[in-house]
C-alpha cells in the first residue's frame, strides 16, 4: 500500500500540485467558521453570521462552474491566480470594513466566494497528464479525496490558533494570503502552464449537455445532503446526551473512516469501467448511513459513524473518474467544478432540511435524513444506468483514461499537453 502511494508522489510535480491545491483551498475550507467568528467578535448576531456564511457558500457554488469554464477556455494561470487575488481582496475588504453595513459586508463576502479559484477541478484535470501510468490515476483521485478530509480537519484548527494568537481579522488575512500563495504555486508549475483543454464544441450548456454527468451530479447532490444532515444530527445527538464534545467525536470518526477508506481504495489497481463500481460504492455508502438511525450510546455511535464514513472517499474518487469519462470534450475543469458545486448545494440543502426534522421527530429522525439521502443517491444511479454506462465518444472502457499522454511519452514535457485525449 505504502509503495503504491510513494510511487505516485514521486511523480514529478505531484507533491507540489497536491500541496499547492490544498493550501490554495484553505480559504474555502475555513470560510464558514472564520466568518462566524469574525462576525461574533464584531458584535454581530448569529443570524447575521449565518446569512453571510450562506452568501459565501452560494457565491462559491455559482462561481466554481463559471470559472471552471473559463479555465477550459483560457488556461489555468490566466483564470486561477487572478480569481484567487480577487477572492482574497474581497475577504480583506470584509475584515477591514466590518459589519457596520450588512449590505457592504455581504457584497464583500459574495466577491470572495464567487471568485474562489476552481483549484479542485483544475488539479483533477492535471492528474492524468502528470502521471505516466494510466492505472495510477485512480490512486491520485483517491489521494485527492483523502487529502480533502485532512484539509477540512486541519483548516478549522488553524483558524482557531490564529484567533488565539492574534484575532479574528488576522485569521482572515493570513488564511487568504496563504490561499493566494497556494494558487500561485500551482499556476506557475509547468503542468499548469502547459495544460490546454481539448478543442470544445461551442454550446451554452457546456459540461451540462452530458446526460451521464447530469446523472452523476443528481446522485451526489443527495450524497451531499446526507453529509449535511449528519453534521446537524450529530449536534442534536450530543445535546441529547448532555455533552457537546460528542458531536466532535462523531464527526471526527466520520472523517477518520473516510481517510481509511480512501487510502485502502487507492492502494490497489482497478480495471474495467468505473460506473458499476461507483454503484457498488454508493450502495455500501448508503447502507452505512442506515445504522445511525438506531442512535445507540456514544461509544457505539462513534463506531457506527466511523463505519459510515469508510466508503465516502472511495465513492468520491470513483466519481472523479466517471466525471472525466463523461465530460464533453473541452469541458473537464467545468465538469469537475459542477461536481463541487452540486455536492456543496446538496450539503446546504441537507443542513436546512434536517433542522426542522430534528425539532419535530428527534435525533433518530435527523439521522434518517442521511439514510434517505444515501438511498436517493443510489436510486438516481440505478435509474440512470443506461445513460451513465455510456461514456462520451472516444473514451475507453478503462477506469482512468490517460489525459495528454501517449504511451511512454512524458506528457508534461509535451507542448501539446491536453486534458482527455491528445488532439
Amino acid at each position: 500500500m505504502a509503495t503504491g502511494y510513494a510511487e505516485l508522489l514521486r511523480a514529478r510535480y505531484a507533491v507540489r500540485l497536491l500541496c499547492g491545491t490544498l493550501i490554495g483551498r484553505l480559504p474555502n475550507a475555513t470560510a464558514p467558521l472564520a466568518i462566524v467568528l469574525f462576525v461574533r467578535a464584531e458584535g454581530g448576531s448569529y443570524t447575521l453570521a449565518g446569512v453571510l456564511s450562506a452568501v459565501y457558500g452560494l457565491a462559491t457554488a455559482l462561481g466554481q462552474p463559471l470559472l471552471g469554464r473559463c479555465v477550459d477556455l483560457f488556461g489555468q494561470p490566466r483564470v486561477m491566480f487572478p480569481s484567487a487575488v480577487l477572492s482574497a481582496l474581497g475577504m480583506t475588504v470584509f475584515a477591514i470594513g466590518g459589519i457596520d453595513s450588512a449590505v457592504f459586508a455581504g457584497l464583500a463576502v459574495f466577491v470572495a466566494g464567487v471568485c474562489t479559484p476552481p483549484l479542485e477541478g483544475g488539479l483533477r484535470a492535471l492528474w492524468p497528464g502528470v502521471l505516466r501510468r494510466q492505472d495510477r490515476v485512480h490512486a491520485a483521485y483517491a489521494l485527492d479525496a483523502v487529502a480533502q478530509e485532512v484539509m477540512f480537519a486541519v483548516g478549522p484548527l488553524l483558524v482557531t490558533l490564529l484567533v488565539a494568537y492574534g484575532n479574528e481579522a488576522a485569521a482572515l488575512y493570513v488564511i487568504n494570503a496563504l490561499g493566494v500563495l497556494g494558487a500561485l504555486s500551482v499556476v506557475i508549475s509547468e503542468p499548469s502552464r502547459r495544460w490546454r483543454s481539448e478543442p470544445r464544441e461551442g454550446h451554452w450548456l457546456g459540461a451540462l449537455r452530458s446526460g451521464g454527468l447530469l446523472a452523476l451530479l443528481g446522485a451526489f447532490f443527495f450524497v451531499g445532503a446526507a453529509l449535511g444532515s449528519i453534521a446537524v444530527a450529530a449536534v442534536a445527538y450530543a445535546d441529547a446526551h448532555g455533552d457537546s464534545l460528542i458531536s466532535t467525536y462523531l464527526l471526527s470518526a466520520l472523517g477518520a473512516g473516510a481517510l481509511v477508506g480512501g487510502v485502502v481504495y487507492g492502494a490497489r489497481p482497478w480495471s474495467g469501467p468505473a460506473e458499476p463500481r461507483l454503484r457498488a460504492l454508493v450502495t455500501a455508502l448508503a447502507a452505512g448511513y442506515v445504522p445511525l438511525v438506531l442512535t445507540p450510546g456514544p461509544v457505539a455511535m462513534t463506531v457506527l459513524a466511523g463505519v459510515a464514513g469508510v466508503f465516502l472517499a472511495p465513492a468520491l474518487a470513483c466519481a472523479f473518474v466517471v466525471v472525466d469519462r463523461h465530460a464533453p470534450r473541452g469541458t473537464v475543469t467545468e465538469a469537475f467544478s459542477w461536481l463541487v458545486t452540486t455536492f456543496g448545494v446538496g450539503t446546504a440543502a441537507g443542513t436546512a432540511v434536517v433542522g426542522p426534522v430534528v425539532e419535530r421527530g428527534g435525533t433518530a429522525a435527523g439521522f434518517s435524513v442521511a439514510a434517505l439521502g444515501g438511498l436517493a443517491a443510489l436510486l438516481v444511479l440505478l435509474a440512470t444506468r443506461r445513460v451513465l454506462d455510456v461514456p462520451r465518444a472516444g473514451r475507453t472502457a478503462t477506469s482512468a483514461p490517460v489525459a495528454g499522454a501517449q504511451n511512454d511519452r512524458d506528457a508534461v514535457g509535451d507542448p501539446g499537453f491536453r486534458s482527455g485525449h491528445q488532439a
